[in-house]
């Protein structure tokens, strides 16, 4: 017996339309597509497991509600991601009278700053190594830690960046360059070098532990 081709994916505007009028798989199914991505920019704005899923959390409650207020002015991704950094911003905001915890980057992962040498096999080197990474991306203040994770890390274009975070291109690009510039002091010296431009690796993603929403709520700005 011949198995039927699957159908053609329904674009992320149409799910968010079908959620809309009522359907209760539509929501669900925009959420799995675009889940892993959300998740990487909120562990890595927060450093803190337990903090990223609270604020995706809230996000997917915000965009479940607000849905209908989706104008198609931006991709529906966009949408979401905005509305997942204005949650990340909210509670960088209400941490900030507190101790900043060091945000779990793994050394790979800051395009700008490379090994000067193959990694080492001594675990003890590597681990130090890792620490300095995670003081130093701790040390840098929000309005520069976001913009370098969305270009550098996640791999987004600098316009949809500047899109995201409701700043202008010129801005996105200062701040990148200013976060990737403190780095480079704030490591051991002679243990790294500097690459030049960001790579825009894409970050790896996840299981996001949380359900669709079903609650109520109102959008972070």
């Amino acid at each position: 017996m011949t198995q039927s081709a699957p159908g053609p994916r329904v674009p992320d505007e149409e799910l968010l339309r079908q959620h809309v009028d009522g359907d209760p798989e539509a929501f669900g199914e925009l959420v799995r597509r675009h889940q892993d991505r959300m998740w990487a920019v909120a562990l890595r704005t927060l450093g803190d497991p337990h903090d990223a899923a609270d604020a995706l959390q809230d996000a997917m409650i915000n965009a479940f509600r607000r849905a209908a207020s989706f104008r198609s002015e931006s991709a529906v991704t966009t949408w979401l991601h905005r509305i997942v950094v204005n949650a990340c911003l909210d509670r960088v905001r209400h941490a900030a009278a507190r101790p900043a915890d060091p945000v779990a980057f793994d050394g790979t992962e800051i395009p700008g700053v490379a090994p000067a040498t193959e990694p080492s096999s001594d675990p003890a080197e590597r681990t130090a190594l890792r620490v300095d990474l995670e003081q130093a991306l701790a040390s840098l203040p929000a309005d520069q830690r976001l913009p370098l994770i969305l270009v550098d890390v996640e791999g987004f274009p600098v316009a949809e960046a500047a899109e995201l975070l409701g700043l202008p291109v010129g801005t996105i690009k200062s701040r990148c360059a200013r976060a990737r510039a403190k780095l480079v002091p704030l490591l051991a010296p002679g243990r790294l070098s500097t690459t030049g431009n960001a790579t825009g690796n894409q970050g790896a993603g996840g299981d996001v532990p949380f359900e669709t929403p079903r609650g109520t709520g109102g959008e972070h700005r």
